[in-house]
């Protein structure tokens, strides 16, 4: 399987003039923790995360450094300190070197984007342009559905896929966001979270409406049940 696999489609962005006040409603409102960052042309420039917001002067949390390592600190360094604890715009605060991929890098691959280079979520980009976004949930959701020996989506499952998503986004009125759809062999796998049991069973009434839907299997959560589970867990 590959990143146009599981990535999600639906990606909230912001453009590098959004002020940082938006991208923080952004991240809280759609329960996210970084946000592409695109130009107009749909070129990722950048990504901006809940680290790049939590150390504002204005807020009081900007980082001071120890005096020694001031005494190591460059004028550039304190230039970029300045920037990013006074910056009032994504542009000002993003991280600048996005470590991309393409729509056919391998999940392998991915696993070990994730892993060297400490992130959550990594743009798929597809001649510099922002198609998708593949996060751990949805690495790990493919990694599960390889596990079961699914086979590899052909062009048909893609579209099925396709066609799925467009319904649910249309018909049901749940947030696809949330949600991630994946078809191996005319099997309909349905992943992620939705706000409530009857949005939860809305989205699988509408996957079964489709043409060429062999079976639908239905992996969703609802998001209190998970809230409630994260704050049990050990």
């Amino acid at each position: 399987m590959r990143a146009k696999d599981v990535m999600s489609r639906n990606v909230a962005t912001v453009v590098p003039e959004t002020s940082i006040e938006d991208v923080a409603k952004i991240l809280m409102s759609r329960h996210i923790s970084a946000v592409p960052v695109v130009d107009g042309n749909g070129i990722v420039v950048g990504i901006v995360s809940e680290g790049d917001l939590i150390h504002q002067q204005e807020i009081g949390t900007e980082q001071h450094r120890s005096w020694w390592l001031q005494l190591l600190t460059t004028p550039q360094d304190k230039a970029e300190d300045y920037v990013k604890s006074h910056g009032r715009r994504a542009g000002d605060v993003m991280t600048g070197k996005v470590i991309t991929i393409n729509p056919e890098t391998p999940l392998d691959e991915i696993a070990t984007l994730l892993e060297r280079h400490r992130v959550k979520r990594m743009p798929v980009v597809d001649g510099g342009a922002l198609v998708g976004i593949v996060s751990r949930a949805d690495l790990i959701r493919g990694l599960a559905a390889h596990k079961q020996l699914l086979p590899t989506p052909s062009s048909d499952d893609v579209a099925l896929g396709d066609a799925v998503t467009k319904v649910i986004a249309k018909e049901t009125g749940a947030r696809t966001e949330f949600l991630n759809v994946i078809v191996t062999g005319g099997v309909v796998h349905l992943w992620g979270a939705t706000d409530s049991e009857q949005e939860k069973k809305a989205v699988r009434v509408a996957a079964e409406t489709i043409a060429g839907a062999a079976k639908v299997v239905d992996h969703l959560g609802v998001f209190g049940d998970l809230v409630r589970a994260t704050m049990y867990a050990e």
